[in-house]
């Protein structure tokens, strides 16, 4: 598989150390700035003014990152939308959702893909049938459940 580039046409122009500094909090979120100050050969001040502009930029957000089914959500799944019409409303309707941890607008067979979160198999049926299937515009979906979490990484565009 090829690397990503690190050059990119949208957002802010990251240079080499700026990828350094967002590869050393890939590998770990809570890594200090002096860490990663001692990795990249900058001050310590100066990884946290970095870390700050990244942050601000949307580039990064530094999040505890949880597997939804071992902190209570006993049941997770996809689900492709297919859309008639607009597809903004039907996204910013599922985005609403407290279900969805995940919305995004793709080609292919579905319009859209929603990952949800939800409490055991009932309540899953239920979020299908009576609110994302009742969303206006919504033209069918397609449930895929997940029955184990083998990989899920957050390395990437460094490498």
């Amino acid at each position: 598989m090829r690397a990503m580039s690190r050059k990119s046409t949208a957002g802010p122009d990251l240079d080499d150390i700026s990828w350094q500094i967002i590869e050393q909090l890939q590998e770990d979120g809570r890594r200090s700035y002096g860490a990663i100050a001692k990795v990249v050969g900058l001050s310590e001040a100066a990884v946290r003014q970095r870390v700050q502009r990244l942050t601000e930029a949307g580039v990064v957000q530094i999040v505890a990152v949880t597997d939804p089914l071992l902190v209570g959500g006993h049941r997770q799944a996809m689900v492709g939308v297919r859309v008639s019409g607009p597809l903004e409303p039907v996204a910013s309707a599922l985005s609403d959702m407290p279900e969805t941890i995940y919305v995004v607008l793709c080609a292919g067979g579905f319009d859209i893909l929603c990952e949800i979160v939800c409490d055991d198999d009932a309540h899953l049926a239920e979020v299908l049938a009576s609110r994302i299937r009742s969303i206006p515009g919504v033209a069918g979906t397609e449930t895929f459940v997940y029955l184990q979490l083998r990989k899920e990484s957050y390395r990437w565009g460094t490498h």
